[in-house]
Order: structure tokens, then C-alpha cells, then sequence
């Protein structure tokens, strides 16, 4: 069996802080004597991801996404635990590791603000390597393919923010890195630019077999491209599995589709569910996901159903119902560990 091409163990980041207290005399002390505090970004995450997949990590705002990407790029050195990429430790920034890796952020850019996005190329042509021949192999197949031809020899700073977009991820691929870490990379794009870049990324993934660890707060981005999710919360690992087994584990609720063969009144069906929507030829029903079978029953029993249907949740539903929980936050109840199994935090 082959080893992952990513693997962290208890990878833990805590970043040390100042604080103050509100007015001048407690900015003046502050000055002198700064209150340290030690805020966990990071606490000791497991993963396990092998070449060729394509995974969703997710989470909310401050979940500590963006920090393990960036230890996991070799931005940033973890306080502890370890992490491997492609079999480097990537704090060490081995340059055999570095040809082999990219990170694209949709909130920070490495091209060049005043140049055209071309000279950028050619200056990371040179700073990876890469043949002279591959490179225009490589570059004429991604403008192409992002239908940039007529942006690249334009400066950067005149480029809309899907154009630039664009040019980031031709500068991160275009050395064929075997790994890309992806951060909001549809960040605030308009849905024609969004869905242009997912299907360049899942034709990537198609035609290299590239290894993407995606970050988005777009469910569609993580729909269409990753069968597997990870997702954490305040730094912990909350759920590792399959977006089928997401919805199923978290949904709390399901849609039920009745059609009458005659017709009923709508008081007649509020006795066998909550309506969500109603006509005297059909309606929905929003019930709980423990009480489908029985509410499917009932419903047979006691209406004249001619067809009937369950609605799945919308997997934007489901995170959004996992993350906004009374204790505001999903990570005080049950998790789930890589094999789909409950466990206490």
C-alpha cells in the first residue's frame, strides 16, 4: 500500500499575542510591560491524505483552516506535532519539495502588482527551473485553457479580480507542482469566473492527477470537486468522511415530496407532518431525519399519495446547521474520526 502524500501528526500551532485594556494609561503600560496570551490555532491535528486525491477542508471563519495550509506549505513552523509532504517536514522548505508544491490564496497574490502577469512567469520559470520548451508547452495549454491570451500581457493591476485569479493559478501550475494547496481560490469571483475555475481544476486533477487540498466557503466549489471532506472547528478535528456521509450523520432534517391522486385539504396533511409547501395536488413536508420512516408511513396510510420522494438536504444546509449551534460551536458535541466514527471531545 502506497503512503500518503500528505501526513500530519498532532500538528499544533499557538501564536502569542498582546493584549491590553481599553484607555491611555493601560496603552501606556501596555507599552512597557505587554500581557502575553497564547491563542491555540491548531490543536494537534491527524491527517491522512493520499496522491490523487482531492479533499474539502472546511470550517468556520478562525477554524484554523488557513494555518495548518500554511504550515503544511512551510510558511509557518507548527509549536509542535509533525507533517510530511511528499515525505519532507515542509518548515525545512527543501527545495525538492518546494518544485513540487504550490499554494494559491484567492486573499493574497505572488504576481507582480505592476508588471504583466507574463514577466512574472518568466521570473518563476527561472526560479523553478523548468525547460524552456516545456514551459511554453505549459503556459500556451493554461492561457488557453483560462482563456487569458489577451490578459497576460497586461499589468496586474488592471486585471479584474477573476482575471487575476486566473494568472495565479497558471503561476502555480505551471511547473507541475504534484501537490496544490488551494485557499478560497473563487474567493469573491462572480459565478461565470467561479465555475470556470472549477472545471479547470477538476480537468487538472483529470489529466495530472494532482493532489488538491481545498479550502472554500462556496459549497459549490467543495460539491463539485471533493468526494472527501475534512472539516474542524476552534483548531480540532470535527469530521473526516464522505460528503454522502456528512449529510446523512448531520442533517437534521428531510424533505418528504407527496403527489395526491385527488384532491386534499391541507389540514389533512399538517396531521401527518410539518408543511413546508402545499397545493391540493401535492406538498413538502420538513420532518425530523430520525422520523422519515414513520412519517412516510403515516403519509401512506392516511392520504391518497400517487408518488413520493425524499428531498436530501443541501450540504450548505448541513454546515450551516453544524456550525451555528446553540454553544456556537459543532466541536462540543460528537466528532467523527477518519473511519466515520463517533467520538466525545
Amino acid at each position: 500500500m502506497s503512503e500518503p502524500i500528505i501526513q500530519t501528526v498532532a500538528l499544533k500551532k499557538v501564536f502569542k499575542v498582546s493584549q491590553k485594556d481599553p484607555g491611555a494609561w493601560a496603552s501606556i503600560k501596555g507599552f512597557f510591560r505587554p500581557r502575553k496570551v497564547e491563542i491555540e490555532a491548531v490543536k494537534g491535528i491527524d491527517l491522512s491524505i493520499m496522491a490523487g486525491e482531492v479533499v474539502g477542508f472546511l470550517g468556520p471563519n478562525g477554524a484554523g483552516k488557513t494555518t495548518t495550509l500554511k504550515m503544511l506549505s512551510g510558511i509557518i513552523h507548527p509549536t509542535s506535532g509533525d507533517a510530511r509532504v511528499l515525505g519532507y517536514q515542509p518548515w525545512k522548505r527543501e527545495p525538492a519539495m518546494l518544485k513540487r508544491t504550490a499554494l494559491v490564496m484567492g486573499n493574497k497574490q505572488q504576481l507582480w502588482w505592476d508588471l504583466p502577469a507574463w514577466d512574472s512567469f518568466l521570473v518563476i520559470k527561472e526560479m523553478y527551473d523548468v525547460d524552456s520548451k516545456v514551459f511554453k508547452q505549459r503556459t500556451d495549454r493554461l492561457i488557453e485553457t483560462l482563456s487569458l491570451s489577451d490578459k497576460v500581457h497586461t499589468q496586474v493591476r488592471k486585471l479584474s479580480l477573476g482575471e487575476r485569479m486566473k494568472c495565479e493559478l497558471v503561476a502555480a501550475l505551471l511547473y507541475e507542482p504534484a501537490v496544490v494547496f488551494l485557499d478560497e481560490p473563487t474567493l469573491g469571483l462572480d459565478v461565470v469566473s467561479q465555475k470556470k475555475i472549477r472545471e479547470f481544476l477538476m480537468e487538472l486533477h483529470a489529466k495530472s492527477g494532482t493532489t488538491l487540498l481545498l479550502t472554500s466557503h462556496y459549497m459549490q466549489d467543495v460539491q463539485e470537486l471533493c468526494k472527501r471532506v475534512i472539516l474542524i472547528d476552534h483548531g480540532a478535528l470535527y469530521y473526516d468522511g464522505t460528503l454522502e456521509k456528512l449529510v446523512n450523520q448531520f442533517s437534521e432534517t428531510r424533505n418528504i415530496k407527496l403527489e395526491f391522486s385527488t384532491v386534499v385539504e391541507e389540514s389533512d396533511v399538517k396531521a401527518v407532518g410539518e408543511v413546508v409547501e402545499f397545493s391540493t395536488t401535492g406538498a413538502i413536508l420538513k420532518v425530523p431525519s430520525q422520523s422519515v420512516a414513520h412519517v412516510v408511513a403515516s403519509a401512506m396510510e392516511k392520504l391518497p399519495v400517487q408518488d413520493i420522494a425524499i428531498v436530501e438536504t443541501e450540504i450548505e444546509d448541513v454546515i450551516r446547521q453544524l456550525f451555528n449551534r446553540e454553544e456556537g460551536s459543532p466541536h462540543s458535541g460528537h466528532a467523527i474520526d477518519s473511519a466515520g466514527t463517533p467520538r466525545i471531545e
